[in-house]
Order: structure tokens, then C-alpha cells, then sequence
């Protein structure tokens, strides 16, 4: 008991490093640009232009810029430091909530220890000159899977999962429940409200397209197709192609780029 304690101490004691959170606050401002990368493409992708418009493709859009690779290398450094301290939340961390509220906080930032990881590998990737493909990694795993006896039930279930996360943070917009994890008392009264739009609209539009995302994986389980689970960029050319798709992808395009924007906000003002 006494060691659990002492690690624990110890952990705690990592996680609230001034350094590490200078790198978490720098990755959420890189995690912002990224954000607004994807939007950048949803827009090419709504005007018919041949655009990748997942994580790897605003990657690339951004190590195409002056000194972009050097800002990419940047960008991979706060991701994986973002990707540490949210192992120390699911750890740790989460102390000011209680009961079942602190266990669903701490599941949550595991799911985003996995994402920031892998997010920072990506970037990694990029800025050393390699491409991802991260669409045909999926189209290519969920074909292995479904040659297997149970692998339509797995690929189903992910997609489901894909789908309800989603979902979940459409409802996580829509309810501001990302208010909960900001420093209200050090903003301005235009900066609160500010948070508040971008966060609700960032955050529902964001949920919106990964659900999308999530619907498609699990058709592709129910057809045996697995050309369809093209993850966020299959989900983006997908909304382009339904009627009214110009507009979709222009609130899409929009909702990315103001959930870019958000994330300045969590930057200065998120519990780190």
C-alpha cells in the first residue's frame, strides 16, 4: 500500500512538471493547426479537388509550407508530450471529480493517450518524408479482418465504437461540457463567450464527421467491403458526394477550422 501511494505521489508529482505542461499547452496550439489544416482540405475536397482529408494529409499540407517540416518535427513533440500527460490523468490525474464521474474522466484521457500517440507518430512519419496512407492502412486491416470467421462482428463493433464516440462529443458540444476542463476565472467575458461558440460548434461538427466515419466502418463490415472504411477522409468525400454536399462541406470545412480555433483557448486557459 505504501508503495502504491509513494508511485502515486511520484506520478502526480511528473505530471504537474512546469516543462510538461509548457509542451502539453504548445501541443494543443499544434493540435489547433491541425485542425485547421483539415478544414483547409474539406474545402478543397467541397470545391472537386483531389485532396487527402484525414490527419496525415493536413500533415502534409503543413510540412509543405516555409519551414512547415520544422513545424511539423514541433507539432509531434506537443503531441506526444499531450500524449503523456493524459497517461498521467488516466493514472492519476482527474482529482477534483468523484465516484463513477473520475472513473469515465480517467477511461477517457486512456482513449486520448492512444490518440495523441498516435497523432504524434504520424507526425513523425511526415516529417521525415514518409507517407502514412493511413486510408489504405485501414482499407487493408479491416480486409485482413474480414477474411476471418469473426471479423465482420470486430470491424461492426469498431465502427459502432467509432460511430458512438462521435456521437458523444456532438452531445459534449452541444451541452458545453468542455467548460468544465477551462480555467473560467482567468478569461475575459469576450473570451468565455468566444470558447463557447467555437467550442460547441467545433466539437459538434467534429462529432458529426466521426460518426460518419464510424456508420461507414460498419457498413463495410455488413457489405464485406472494406473499400468503405476509409476512416476521416472517407467520411469527408462521402458528405461531398449527398445532396446539398457543397453545403455540408462548407459547415464542415467551417466547423474544423473554428474547433482550430477553440483549441487556442484550451491552450491558454485548459486544467493542465
Amino acid at each position: 500500500m505504501r508503495l502504491t501511494s509513494t508511485a502515486r505521489r511520484t506520478a502526480r508529482a511528473a505530471g504537474n512538471s512546469p516543462a510538461l505542461e509548457n509542451l502539453t499547452r504548445a501541443g494543443l496550439i499544434g493540435y489547433g493547426l491541425l485542425h485547421l489544416a483539415v478544414g483547409w482540405l474539406a474545402l478543397q475536397i467541397a470545391n472537386g479537388q483531389s485532396a487527402r482529408g484525414d490527419q496525415s494529409g493536413a500533415f502534409r499540407l503543413l510540412a509543405a509550407q516555409p519551414f512547415g517540416r520544422a513545424l511539423v518535427w514541433a507539432i509531434a513533440a506537443g503531441m506526444l508530450a499531450m500524449a503523456v500527460w493524459q497517461l498521467f490523468e488516466a493514472a492519476v490525474g482527474h482529482v477534483d471529480e468523484r465516484g463513477g464521474r473520475r472513473t469515465l474522466e480517467r477511461v477517457v484521457s486512456a482513449g486520448r493517450t492512444v490518440v495523441y500517440l498516435a497523432l504524434g507518430v504520424t507526425a513523425i512519419q511526415v516529417a521525415n518524408g514518409v507517407d502514412p496512407a493511413t486510408g489504405s492502412q485501414q482499407r487493408a486491416a479491416t480486409s485482413g479482418l474480414l477474411g476471418r470467421p469473426e471479423g465482420p462482428w470486430l470491424v461492426g463493433v469498431a465502427g459502432v465504437a467509432v460511430a458512438v464516440v462521435g456521437l458523444v462529443l456532438v452531445g459534449y458540444g452541444i451541452t458545453k461540457g468542455f467548460l468544465r476542463h477551462l480555467r473560467r476565472d482567468r478569461m475575459s467575458a469576450g473570451e468565455f463567450r468566444a470558447a463557447v461558440w467555437t467550442g460547441r460548434l467545433g466539437y459538434a461538427v467534429k462529432g458529426a464527421v466521426y460518426a460518419v466515419a464510424g456508420v461507414l466502418v460498419t457498413i463495410a463490415a455488413v457489405t464485406f467491403d472494406p473499400a468503405k472504411s476509409t476512416g476521416l477522409d472517407g467520411a469527408l468525400h462521402t458528405l461531398a458526394q449527398q445532396p446539398f454536399g457543397y453545403a455540408l462541406m462548407l459547415v464542415t470545412a467551417a466547423g474544423f477550422a473554428v474547433f482550430g480555433i477553440y483549441c487556442y483557448f484550451q491552450a491558454r486557459y485548459r486544467k493542465v
